[in-house]
Formats: structure tokens, sequence, C-alpha cells
């Protein structure tokens, strides 16, 4: 049998499998199944996260393929706007130059070969994983078919007044511009919260507010009070004069104000806050902005215009103490928002931009709601339900040139707005040759909120039909089956996926929806640059191999859970590579090529026995798989190919050499319920085994296993339960035992295997206890050995643990079976366990006692 080199089998069969086609659709095949690739960004490489959502997805696709699915794995990149173009004007500035000095055709062209440079990075990285996706399908968020579809969702949407435009207050990021509430994240901050003294006018007296923002003050229209407040009643309808720049403002009264925080009294700055905002709107005040869309002051800031708002806040301060307007500074622990991208402290805004409204979303909150969608793990339903509740208008337009640009057009001349597929060639009302179009583009999550039918055909004109998709693939895969993906973007991308989805085709986009958790670090950290605790999946490839990075991600993929991914856990995986690698090596020492299962009648006892506990395995495996329990099916896949095939299974065949064409059969359909998961190893392994190639007998394309009711052979679970008790009590007592006796009921032909593999010279099969002999008690036999060959002090050692462990339990479950609350309100099946469990117990106990009594004697 050949050397098996991971990294030279690895490159070389996913070069065959995709040359020869194996991962695109056979339409020939009656069931559907459709999963969507979440689209990387297109300048991004492969980090530990897409690792794991990729590897889940690999699995369930090369399932569903080989059982009999016309499978659909849909890949394809997103432009990822703000990313993108930040990378870009970086190599710009690099050159000394500005994108504005450039200008936008010029920098759009730059970008374009950025994305041809870059693009395939990442792709590359996901065929080193062994991701299957159908490649001649891949498709861009910005190719020709995908701009005219969003083209066309906009459109419509525009005309059915869901897309509106207007001056709202927006979160504001002086980097990147617009961005909406989920692309904000927010911090804990030491802050400073100043006491300001507001002179009341034609008077003495001051107001003084507290506030963390004081460089806005200069935007303030109004102070607030409580009107219930009896210490400032008086004070309603009054004006004060703002400090330093004397601009007198009126003193208001609102219901909105906290009476308990700072003064009780608020400055109202509504081109600034999005709570003043609306303050201002109630009351008609003026919005006065003091700041521009990179954050500098303006001229409404007096003397400290031109400087970065941040900037300024200390010396605002400064300059308002040496005046004699702070009373007082204290130390504030708030939360501060932060661009999600840049990191850049977020500003509340004031600005025009673009939205689509929530009530989009209401058909898909009823749609999941109906049962439409099942998430898993289920708790992620309440989280969509209350965001999608609480959801405010969605800001989708973005001050960047990189991305879709929206599809809306003014008439220079007559002042006509209006929205359009196709580029127009004159103004529709008056017909004027003389437009331009809106400068801003589309968050890059509404072009992907299209991706589960946009991929598809949906609205894609002529492109790419016959080539990219065909034209039944619309009904055929839509709805998605599945959708695998990270928590963290339920709300960027799954809930809009569900609200264009049922908008559009009126039918949710997918029917499952599994959201997998963080991978952390082995101490449960987040993984980050700073802390030294990433984990490169690309370099555990090269190290491990791609089935061992998959394999222990899969197996610690417990649904809910964050995983918590080390070497250690990795160098567990490659162990168990190399088990099924040496026992295929075993079998082909004895056989040169072994035929499939179906073709091979099992007809010795151990053939029997390893064909039920493999069909033990793919009734197990499926359906775990069906419910996504990705670490259940690894771990029956372990236990059964580690425990029962090799530790038992090849180790049994050496006593019983016939039944190693039986066995060679049943580890190549292993092999297959395998693949899934471990996609390089099982096709060698599999072409060894066949003395056949990858290209002419691809493992990947074979059927998936299907249980079949095969009856359980009893005496081989009697055989191994007799050869773990003889080896326990060698093990205890280091003893180098000659003769064992057993009491069960076991063929004569058992003696063979309990010799061999307990490594004793003669077995005895007994009908009663033996006198004067030390015994080993396990669930459904008993071994013995005369007292004349074993030193009894290990062994009265361990029986005494063993009670007292025992001792533990029983009173344990005495004291909850004797609680009368537990009795009245505990189900009565579980009562009933409880007690036969507390049966069992006393049982070995008595046992225990009994055979200490004679160890002692």
């Amino acid at each position: 049998m050949r050397e098996y080199n991971p990294r030279e089998f690895e490159k070389e069969t996913y070069k065959i499998w995709e040359e020869n086609r194996f991962f695109e659709v056979d339409y020939s095949k009656p069931k559907n199944f459709c999963i969507m690739m979440p689209p990387p960004n297109v300048t991004g490489s492969l980090h530990i996260g897409h690792a794991l959502t990729f590897t889940l997805q690999d699995i369930i696709v090369r399932y569903k393929r080989m059982d009999g699915y016309a499978t659909l794995w849909q890949p394809g990149t997103d432009h990822a706007g703000i990313a993108t173009q930040n990378v870009v004007e970086k190599q710009i500035l690099a050159e000394g130059k500005t994108k504005e000095e450039i200008g936008r055709e010029e920098f759009l062209k730059r970008v374009w070969e950025w994305k041809k440079f870059s693009g395939g990075t990442i792709t590359t990285q996901l065929r080193r994983l062994g991701a299957s996706p159908a490649w001649s399908r891949e498709r861009f968020t910005m190719d020709e078919g995908l701009q005219r579809a969003v083209r066309v969702a906009f459109k419509k949407l525009y005309d059915e007044g869901l897309i509106v435009k207007g001056n709202y207050m927006v979160n504001w990021c002086p980097k990147d511009g617009a961005l909406s509430d989920i692309e904000v994240e927010y911090e804990t901050h030491e802050g400073e919260l100043v006491y300001i003294k507001y002179p009341i006018v034609d008077s003495d007296e001051y107001i003084v507010v507290a506030t963390t923002r004081p460089e806005t003050y200069f935007g303030d229209t109004a102070v607030m009070v409580n009107p219930e407040d009896e210490r400032y009643k008086h004070l309603i309808g009054k004006k004060v004069r703002l400090p330093l720049i004397n601009r007198e403002i009126p003193i208001i009264a609102d219901e909105y104000v906290d009476k308990e925080f700072g003064t009780g009294a608020v400055k109202v700055t509504p081109a600034h806050d999005p709570n003043d905002y609306e303050v201002g709107l109630r009351h008609n005040l003026d919005l006065i902005k003091v700041f521009d869309e990179k954050g500098i002051l303006n001229e409404n800031a007096g003397e400290f215009a031109g400087l970065d708002r941040l900037e300024a806040r200390k010396k605002i301060v400064e300059k308002l103490e040496s005046a004699g307007f702070v009373e007082k500074k204290e130390k504030h622990i708030h939360q501060v928002g932060h661009c999600y991208r840049c990191k850049s402290i977020i500003e509340p805004y004031v600005s025009t931009q673009w939205f689509l409204k929530k009530e989009v979303a209401i058909p898909a909150i009823e749609a999941a709601n109906r049962g439409e969608v099942k998430f898993h793990p289920p708790q992620w339903k309440n989280n969509y339900d209350a965001w999608m509740r609480d959801l405010r208008d969605w800001c989708i337009s973005r001050q960047l040139w990189w991305g879709h640009q929206i599809p809306v057009y003014y008439c220079n001349d007559c002042g006509n707005e209006w929205a359009s597929v196709e580029e127009p060639s004159e103004c529709p009302k008056c017909h004027s040759k003389n437009f331009h179009q809106d400068p801003d583009v589309l968050d890059t999550w509404f072009s992907s909120a299209l991706w589960p039918f946009s991929t598809l055909g949906w609205e894609n004109g002529e492109w790419g039909k016959g080539i990219k998709w065909q034209p039944e693939d619309l009904k055929r895969f839509y709805p998605n089956n599945l959708l695998i993906t990270g928590f963290d973007i339920l709300f960027f991308w799954v809930a809009r996926m569900m609200m264009m989805g049922v908008h559009f085709l009126k039918e949710v986009p997918f029917r499952d929806v599994y959201l997998h958790a963080l991978v952390r670090d082995e101490n449960g950290q987040k993984m980050s640059k700073s802390k030294g605790n990433v984990i490169d999946p690309l370099e555990m490839i090269d190290k491990y191999s791609a089935d061992v990075m998959r394999f222990t991600l899969a197996i610690l993929a417990v649904q809910g859970r964050d995983i918590r991914l080390s070497e250690a856990k990795m160098i567990e995986s490659r162990n168990f590579t190399n088990k099924l690698y040496n026992a295929a090596r075993f079998l082909t020492m004895h056989q040169e090529t072994f035929e499939d299962l179906e073709n091979t009648p099992i007809k010795t006892e151990l053939g029997k026995w390893m064909l039920y506990k493999f069909n033990e395995a793919v009734k197990n495996v499926r359906k775990e798989l069906d419910e996504y329990r990705f670490n259940d099916a690894a771990m029956t896949l372990y236990r059964y190919l580690w425990q029962d095939f090799c530790d038992w299974g090849i180790e049994l065949s050496k006593v019983s050499k016939d039944s190693i064409p039986e066995l060679g059969a049943i580890f190549k359909e292993s092999l297959k319920l395998l693949h899934p998961f471990m996609p390089f190893i099982t096709e060698f392994l599999y072409q060894e085994l066949s003395n056949t190639t990858v290209k002419e007998n691809t493992i990947m394309l074979k059927e998936f296993p299907k249980a079949k009711v095969v009856e359980k052979p009893a005496n081989f679970d009697l055989i191994i339960e007799a050869i773990v008790s003889i080896r326990r009590i060698k093990a205890l007592t280091q003893t180098n035992i000659k003769k064992a006796y057993v009491l069960a009921n076991l063929p004569e032909m058992a003696k063979d295997y309990i010799k061999k593999l307990a490594k004793i010279e003669e077995v005895e099969f007994i009908d009663k206890p033996i006198e004067n002999a030390i015994r080993d008690i396990s669930d459904n036999l008993e071994t013995m050995v005369s007292k004349e060959e074993i030193d009894i002090k290990p062994i009265v050692d361990r029986l005494t643990k063993q009670k007292e462990k025992l001792n533990k339990e029983i009173e344990k479950l005495n004291k909850k079976l004797s609680n009368k609350n537990f009795l009245e309100k505990a189900p009565k099946e579980v009562v009933e366990k409880n007690q036969k469990e507390l049966d069992e117990l006393n049982e070995k106990y008595k046992k225990i006692e009994e055979e200490l009594r004679k160890l002692n004697a």
C-alpha cells in the first residue's frame, strides 16, 4: 500500500475532482438540495470562522450529493464596499494622490484591477479546505447579472414607496460615511461629565447642564427640563445665553428629561444627538450643525473652527473653565459607538440618505412565526423576532464610489427624479438629455440580501444564461434548503435575506437556518492578533492536513456553544487519520483488493457483528446530519471506526482470518460514511482498497450508505466484555495470568479470541463461580482468576474504591427518592428510572461487599 502524503494527494485529487466537474449540479437526480455560500469579501483571506462555516457546509453538501440529490452549493464573493475601497484608497495615497484627484472613473478602474488581482485568493484557499461548490457557477455581487438584479429590486421598492430619501439622523463615520444601526459596535469608555453654566438672559442666575460632549454645545438650540421638576418650573419659557458665543436659546419643558441624571437640565443639540433630534422635531427647534462630514468643526464653533471634534473637546473645556463657565467635572462610564470597519468613533449626523422602510420586514416576521423557517439552535428565533420587531428604517445609501451606484437619476432642467433599471437616454418627463445619477452607492448588504435568488437568475436579464445558471434553477432551488453561517451576521444578512426573499418571491429564502458560534482559543478567549492566539487554518492544513482541520472543527461544533480550538484537538484528529490508514494497511497486507459491500456475502460471525455495528453507525450518522448535529455525527464516526472497527474488528480478525474480505468490504462502505467529513483520506483509502483511480471511481459520487436492519450477534459483545474484564485484572494486579474463568454462556469458538486478545494461555467457560478466586464484575459477565496466581492487595483497593463511589451514588439517589417534593412533581418515568438505577447500584454494591468478604476471609 502506498504511503499517504496529505499535501500532495489533496492538491492532485482536488484538481481531478474539479476538472471532471464532480462538484457540478447533476440535473438527472430527482431530488433537489441547495445551499448558498455566504459570499466572503473579495479582498479577504480564509480565517478560522470561514473554515468552520465552509467545513459544515461542505459536509452537508457532500452528504446530500452522495444521497441522490441534484445538489447546488452556490459559490461567490462579495464586493465589500467599504473594505475594498479602503484598500485601494491606501494604495493611491501611497502614490501621493487621492481618489478625488484621479476621479471616479479612474478610481473604479483601479478597484476592478485590484479585484482581478486579489479576488481569487480566498476561493483558492477554499479549495485547499476541500470545499466542493459548483465552481463553474461562481458569482460576484457586482457581476453584470447581479448588478441588473440589484437595480430591478431597487426600482420595484422605489416605485412601491418603500425606498425613500430624506434628511434623517444617521450613524456617521467621519471616514466611511453613513452606517446602518447594526454596523455600529459599542464599547465602554471612561469619559468626563462636564457641568457647564448657561447664564439666564436678563438675570444674574444661571442653569447648569451636564454633558459628555461639550464640543457640540455650539449647536444647542434649547435647554430642556422636566415639566414636573420643581427646581426649574419658574425658568420654563425664559432664555439662556450660550457661553463664549452669546447666542440666546429657550428653556423648554419635556417629559423625556430624567430628573435624576446630572442636574436634571439638559442641552438640546438636534443636529448631533438622536434623542435631541426627536425633541427638535417635537418643539420645532432649529437644527445647527457644528462640524462637517469629516468631523471638523465649522464656523458655528467660532474660534474653534477647523479643529477635529475630538481634538477640540479639551480646548473648549479649558476655555470654558478659564471664562468661569464650568462648575465641575466628573468621571463618567458610558457606551460609545464605533464603526465596525475602521473603528472610528461614530457621530449622530443629519444627512440626506436613502432608506428602506421598516414595513418591508412585516411579511418576513409573519412567515417565520408561521414556522416556514426553522432556526438551529431554536433560541435564535427569539433573537430574530426581537430585532425585526424593533427595526428602524434601514439606511441603504453609502458615501462611496465602489459598489452598486444608486439607480436614481435627476433631471438638471425640470428637476424630475426617477429610478431606472437601464441606463436612461433622456428625462422621461421633459425628454432633456441633461441629467445626472445619484453619486452614492448601496449598502453592501443590500445586494447580499438578494443572494439566495439573484444567483439563480432572478432578473439577471440575458446575462450568463445556460452558462452560470439554468432557466429552471429559480423554480428548482428556491427556497434554498439550508443556510449555514455565523450567528454574528443574523441581522446583517440573514434577516435581510428574509425580508427581500419574502417580499419579491413571496416565500422564505431557506427552510432551515443553522447559526454556528464563535471559534475561540483553548481557554475560551476570542482570537485576536494582539493577543497572539489566532489559529490560521491554512497553517493547520499545512501542518496536519485539510481532513484534520475539518474533522476537528466538526467534532467541536456543538449547537449553540462556542468552539474551543487547540492544536491538541488537531493531534487527536490526526491520530484518527493514522488509525484509519493503519487499518487499511493491515487489510491490504492480507488481500490486495476488496469488493464493495453489496457484492460481498457476510458469512462469518465477526463479519456479522461488524456489519451490525456499521449499520448502527449509519442510522445514527444519518439522523444526526439530518438534524445538523455535526459534532454528534463526527463523534459517532470516531467511536465506530476507532473503537468498534479498528480496536476490535481488526484485532479480532487476527484470529478469524476468513473474515478479512468481509471487513475490507465493510471498511470501504464505512469510508463513504466518513467521506463528507474527511474527503481526502477517504478517497485515498477507497482507491487503495479498490485498486482504482480517483478519476474513474471517485468515492464522492458513490451512494451514501443506507441503514439496513441486521440482526445483532450476541457473542462478540460478550467476547469483548470478557477480554476487557481479564485485561482489567491484569492491569490492576500487574500479574502475568495464565488461566481465566468466564462465567457466561459463550460458544467454544470464543476461546481463541479471548486467549489471543487477552494474552492468556487458557480460558474456561463456567456456569457457577469457582472457590478461592478473584472476580471482576462487569455488566453481563464475571471473570475469575485463582487467588494462587494473584496478589490480592490491588484488587482489594480497587473494590474498596468502587464500594465508596457506589455508596455516594446510592446516598444521593436515596435522598432524591425520599424527597416528597421530587416524588410529587417529577414525571412518573423519571421516578421509575431513578428507582431502577438505585436497584442496580444496590445489587452491584452487594456483589462488591460479598467479594471483599471473600477476599478478606
